[in-house]
């Protein structure tokens, strides 16, 4: 086989490796739910270490007063001055905001 046939090849290949993940971005725009998990507990670190953390990996509808989303839905735990916090929140399941977040 000759270089030239297998650069061909490989750049053909590249090329429908992209455009194959393009076309499933735009499917499912979602981001990943541990993607934006891993963002919440970052944003909680800064503030001191977690105990814990979970989120539904399936995005479920939230209205807000006129507000209406898809959200996932999570929680963070962390021991804060020798207490307990416990923390649930909504985060839109298409650019990771945080919507809603309770103290519980």
């Amino acid at each position: 086989m000759k270089l030239r046939d297998y650069m061909m090849g490989l750049g053909t290949g590249v090329v429908l490796g992209i455009v194959a993940s393009q076309a499933a971005n735009k499917i499912n725009p979602n981001k990943p739910a541990d993607l934006v998990l891993n963002n919440i507990k970052n944003s909680f670190k800064e503030e001191g270490p977690i105990d814990g953390s979970w989120i539904y990996m399936s995005p479920e509808p939230f209205q807000k007063e006129a507000i209406r989303l898809e959200v996932y839905k999570g929680g963070i735990s962390r021991v804060k001055n020798g207490e307990l916090e416990q923390f649930e929140f909504a985060a839109d399941s298409k650019s990771g905001t945080v919507v809603d977040l309770t103290r519980v």
